[in-house]
This record gives C-alpha cells, sequence and structure tokens, in this order.
C-alpha cells in the first residue's frame, strides 16, 4: 500500500545527481518545501560516472557558456564554505595544439571565448613544457584558462544534498517515479513512486539520461539520449599532470552529433594520484559493454600527450552515459506543454559544472524571480515542432 503525504511541497525533484542536488540545495535555501526521489543513490547515474569537470574552455560563445561563467562563480562561492568537503581544484584548463595550423584555430576560438568573459592566455612552444613538464617536446603551442576547476562529484552531490536537507528538504531513495500526477489541463499535482505519492504543484524533472523518461510520464516528449563515455583510471603516481589538460580536438568532439566513437585525448591528475583518461563519446543506447577499440584509443591519445605513462598500469575502466540533447544545451525551465513540469536535464557532459547555475535558475523560476540567465534558448518546448526530434524507449531500471 502507498504511504501518501498529506502536506504537499513545493516542489518534488526528480534525480539525486549533481543537478538534482543543486535544484534542491537552491530551492530549500530559497525557503521552499523540497522533495527528493530518486530510483537510486545519490550520484548513482551520470554523476557518478563523470570526473567532476567545471569547464569553459570548451564552449562557444552563445547561452552555454554564459551559463558555464556564471556557474564559475557560483561554484568558487561554495568552494569558500565547503572546499575540503567537495574537493574543489582550481587547476586550470591546459590545451595543446600539436601543429601551427591547429594552433591558429585554437587561438582565434580562445579570441572569441575572450571576447565573452573567459579568461585565456597563449602559451608559446617554448613555455609549454614549463607548464606540463611531461609534455611530449612537440606541441606548436597551447591555450590556458585558469577558470576550469573541478570537484570530486560524489562528494559535492552529498553535500549539496545535506546542506538541502538542513534546510529542510526530504529525500527518497531507491524509489522508483511510476507516475507523474497530473489535474485539469495537463497541469502536475505531483508524483508516485514505487513507494508512495509525493503532492506538488511542480515537479523537477532532473532525472538525467532518464530525463525524456521522466517527460513522456508527464505526456511531453524530450528527446534525450545517452551517450556512452569511458574513463581509464590509473595506478596512483606522483604529481606528473598539474592541469586539466587535453587536445584542441577535443572542442569538436563535444560539438559533434555523430553517433559514432569518437575519442580525443583529455588527461588530468588527481588529488588522490591516479590520473583520470578520456574522453569517449559514442550512441550505442544504454549498452555497457567494454569497448576494447575506444579504450586502446584513449590510451594512445594519453600517451602521445604524456609519454611518461606509457609505462602507467591501468588498475580500472568504467563508464557512465552522459544526457546528450541535439542541439547539445540543456533543458532548463518551464513546459508549456505541462503546466508546473519543470525540466533541469540533458547537459550532456557539463551537468557538474552547469548543476549550480541550473539549480539557481530552477529556484528563481520557482519563487518568481527574474532569472540571472535568459532561460529562451533553453525553453523545454523547443524540439517540439520537429518530428525529426523522437524520445527514446524506456531505458532498463539501474
Amino acid at each position: 500500500m502507498l504511504s501518501r503525504v498529506a502536506t504537499p511541497f513545493d516542489a518534488v525533484i526528480v534525480g539525486a545527481g549533481a543537478v538534482g542536488a543543486a535544484c534542491a540545495y537552491y530551492a530549500a535555501r530559497a525557503g521552499l518545501s523540497v522533495a527528493v526521489v530518486d530510483r537510486g543513490s545519490p550520484a548513482g547515474g551520470t554523476t557518478g560516472a563523470g570526473e567532476g569537470n567545471l569547464l569553459v574552455s570548451d564552449k562557444e560563445p552563445g547561452p552555454e557558456l554564459e551559463l558555464a561563467l556564471l556557474s564559475a562563480r557560483l561554484w568558487r562561492e561554495l568552494a569558500e564554505e565547503w572546499a575540503g568537503d567537495i574537493e574543489y581544484e582550481p587547476k586550470g584548463g591546459f590545451v595543446v595544439a600539436s601543429d601551427e595550423a591547429g594552433l591558429d584555430v585554437l587561438c582565434r576560438f580562445a579570441a572569441r571565448q575572450s571576447s565573452a568573459g573567459v579568461e585565456t592566455l597563449l602559451v608559446g612552444p617554448e613555455l609549454v613544457r614549463e607548464v606540463e613538464p611531461e609534455l611530449a617536446p612537440h606541441f606548436a603551442g597551447a591555450v590556458y584558462y585558469p577558470q576550469d576547476a573541478q570537484v570530486q562529484p560524489a562528494l559535492a552531490t552529498a553535500t549539496l544534498l545535506r546542506a538541502a536537507r538542513q534546510a529542510g528538504a526530504r529525500l527518497y531513495l531507491g524509489e522508483l517515479v511510476t507516475e507523474v500526477l497530473t489535474g485539469a489541463g495537463g497541469a502536475v499535482r505531483g508524483v508516485r513512486t514505487s513507494g508512495r505519492e509525493l503532492a506538488s504543484p511542480a515537479v523537477v524533472n532532473a532525472a538525467g539520461v532518464w530525463g525524456g523518461e521522466l517527460a513522456a510520464l508527464a505526456g511531453v516528449s524530450l528527446p534525450v539520449l545517452p551517450r556512452r563515455g569511458f574513463v581509464i583510471v590509473t595506478e596512483p603516481l606522483p604529481p606528473l599532470v598539474r592541469h586539466k589538460v587535453y587536445a584542441a580536438d577535443y572542442v569538436a568532439d563535444v560539438a559533434s552529433g555523430s553517433a559514432g566513437l569518437q575519442t580525443s585525448a583529455v588527461v588530468e591528475g588527481t588529488a588522490a594520484g591516479p590520473v583520470l583518461i578520456g574522453a569517449s563519446r559514442e550512441r550505442v543506447g544504454f549498452d555497457r559493454t567494454l569497448s576494447v577499440d575506444a579504450l586502446r584509443r584513449l590510451a594512445s591519445g594519453a600517451v602521445t600527450l604524456f609519454p611518461v605513462l606509457e609505462g602507467v598500469q591501468a588498475i580500472r575502466v568504467y563508464c557512465g552515459f552522459r544526457p546528450y540533447l541535439p542541439d547539445h544545451l540543456p533543458a532548463i525551465g518551464e513546459d508549456p506543454r505541462a503546466p508546473g513540469l519543470l525540466h533541469a536535464c540533458g547537459h550532456e557532459g557539463a551537468g557538474i559544472g552547469l548543476a549550480p547555475v541550473t539549480g539557481l535558475l530552477v529556484a528563481q523560476i520557482l519563487t518568481g524571480i527574474e532569472p540571472a540567465v535568459d532561460p529562451a534558448p533553453l525553453r523545454p518546448d523547443r524540439f517540439a515542432s520537429d518530428a525529426s526530434w523522437q524520445a527514446p524507449g524506456r531505458p532498463p531500471a539501474r
């Protein structure tokens, strides 16, 4: 028999990853009564499979970069209070180009970013190895991005949820949302889970790669697709990689809509010692099968950047699924097709970086405050007029 909650919440947030946790934190801090529901555990989906990157370096000027710049500031503010609890590292990003042609493209990209408020610093070939001594000697130059940073994603999520609970939020974990309850005109009035009903005039879809499924329960379409990626974790090492280092072609891979396997070298150290090696992207549904081809490409790309890694042991590999939307922008804000439904999903690989700004925007919308960033380009119904964007089928439960 289902439990019922007699007193309605101001908002029910579906998803306890970084984005859902940030929504809960900012909403509860704004004085709203909040419930967070997740089919699994906090950070049990995309967040737990991420590296915790907080990046501005990989974003073209436009709506996502505007979100990233504000979110970077919010992360710095959170780190002032919680630095040890979230393992915030303002390590900076270092993007390298292998030849003069690539460096020219990278510099023009950085110039556009700089005009939009990103801090950039051109590093000539004679200084590249002073910044990263273990880099291969052949790079034509690089751009340094001091605003790039990193958190430990599971810790950051747990800390946001703990702060939300201290502000009165309630957590319901291990409960699958089976129905979005609606009333007159399709307006939402809460959710039914595998364990209870939660009444609320607002439901926030922060379900990540399951965002399309949650949207469908409310009677609307949101074409969120899983985009698989692998990460290689090395044995603990002395400090070898000082920044997040990647080749310039990573930016093109992030922006690509290709369903096929794409890999580009991304290497960074961690406070605990292991080096993390990425990044791969491919749309293969929710298939977790280990891809030897992807891992070989990742390892080869890492050694091309850092030859010292050639003899290093990999101790584990993990994969995750980025919540991909076809235009590479998240869906954030109210859905006019289902009054009371808000979306906060589809961030692809930027969910952890964009979590605070997403949570802030959701809280501002819920409380009637003018949003800090124009949400129009992020409107959830922007795909509704194009029948070629189809929501995926129901994915398997975790």
